[in-house]
């Protein structure tokens, strides 16, 4: 099979989606692998570095395209669509709930994409998506640190004794509560499901003793609890997730607007719509932007701050799945392995995954319709 690897051409997206180590596996198994120039350099590995191991470098975004599986770390951009086939299989992070004219293109264009975020274990557990949460959670807290500073608008405070929201109790909710404590801060997360308030305290409570310095707080996540916790918020943080889905707008306007001036918002949940109103896509360039006096920051690929530490830990994640796709070919991958049918977004010109038919309101199309 010949695998693409493009350069990430979202901006300041730094991160890659194959690091030189992995391509002796590819090769071995009689497999090309064909990487964009200064794909890589962002990350710390050089053109140099890829050759080495029998990866072909070309500057022609053509020749990279035209391999049978494109594998990426950000959905596709609009000058990128032209490359769209019926015989290409997409891998990469592509969050369609919130890109209705990506989807449209993809479907029209009868590509399979395979969407690294829906790619799902037994328990609900999202593999590859995990460490990338994790990631954004930790992140979540320094940009919050950072903003609440009077320098960047803030309010002239530090985290240590700050009180912090964390809406969600999943990888970046939890991780973000992690950092947050460490540095001093008092934590309430608001999660939905009841039945993991004690999984979330238990978890916090090992690493950092946070209850025995009432610190941190489990709660429901229900509008009256909302109301009265935001007016008294520092800093808020996005970290709901409906899988393939839109994200559910929980903090509304007028709650913002109770926020004291100089508070900051993190929307961690912005690459699937934003969890809080006025919430829009920023980025790195320009990171955030005021509403009501509230600073918002809501980047949508957060972890590409970090990209020799985030790349590393994705490929951890997603090598398996690549090398079952190359090795089996698609068929036969989603077949015996059901994370990876889960993960399929689109095929031949339907959409496949049953949380992205509900966003946009279409029929879901059972992925093993096709193999029969």
């Amino acid at each position: 099979m010949i695998i693409g690897v493009p350069k990430e051409i979202k901006e300041n997206e730094s991160r890659v989606s194959l690091i030189p180590e992995y391509i002796p596996i590819l090769k071995r198994n009689g497999h090309e692998i064909r990487v964009e120039e200064g794909a890589g350099r962002e990350s710390g590995f050089s053109d140099h570095d890829y050759e080495k191991v029998g990866a072909i470098v070309s500057n022609n975004n053509s020749v990279v395209w035209s391999a049978d599986l494109i594998i990426k770390v950000k959905e596709p951009q609009e000058s990128e669509f032209k490359y769209f086939r019926p015989d290409l299989v997409l891998f990469t992070f592509l969050h369609l709930a919130a890109f209705p004219v990506l989807t449209k293109v993809l479907l029209k264009e009868k590509v399979t994409a395979i969407d690294y975020a829906t790619v799902e274990l037994p328990g609900g557990v999202l593999p590859i998506l995990k460490p990338m949460s994790e990631i954004a959670g930790k992140l979540a807290v320094q940009k919050g640190a950072q903003y609440l500073e009077k320098i960047n608008g803030g309010k002239g405070i530090l985290l240590d004794g700050a009180n912090v929201l964390i809406l969600g109790g999943g990888n970046a909710g939890k991780s973000a509560a992690g950092i947050a404590l460490g540095m001093g801060a008092n934590v309430i997360i608001m999660e939905k499901n009841t039945q993991k308030h004690s999984h979330i305290e238990t978890d916090l409570l090992l690493e950092y003793d946070a209850i025995a310095y009432n610190k941190l707080v489990v709660m429901e996540a229900d509008e009256e609890n909302l109301k009265r916790v935001v007016r008294k918020l520092d800093l808020l943080i996005g970290a709901t997730l409906l899988v393939g889905e839109r994200a559910p707008k929980i903090v509304t306007e007028e709650m913002v607007e109770t926020m004291e001036k100089g508070s900051v918002i993190v929307d961690i949940s912005i690459d699937q719509g934003g969890c809080i109103q006025l919430s829009q896509p920023t980025t790195h360039k320009n990171p955030v932007f005021k509403k009501h006096g509230v600073t918002y920051y809501c980047v949508s690929n957060m972890p590409a701050i970090v990209p020799r530490t985030a790349t590393k830990a994705l490929l951890k994640e997603t090598f398996s799945y690549i090398q079952y796709l190359a090795d089996s070919g698609f068929k036969k991958a989603t077949t015996e392995v059901s994370a990876l049918e889960k993960g399929v977004n689109t095929c031949g010109g339907v959409i496949t995954h049953k949380g992205l038919a509900k966003a946009f309101g279409v029929k879901h199309v059972p992925l093993k319709t096709f193999f029969k």
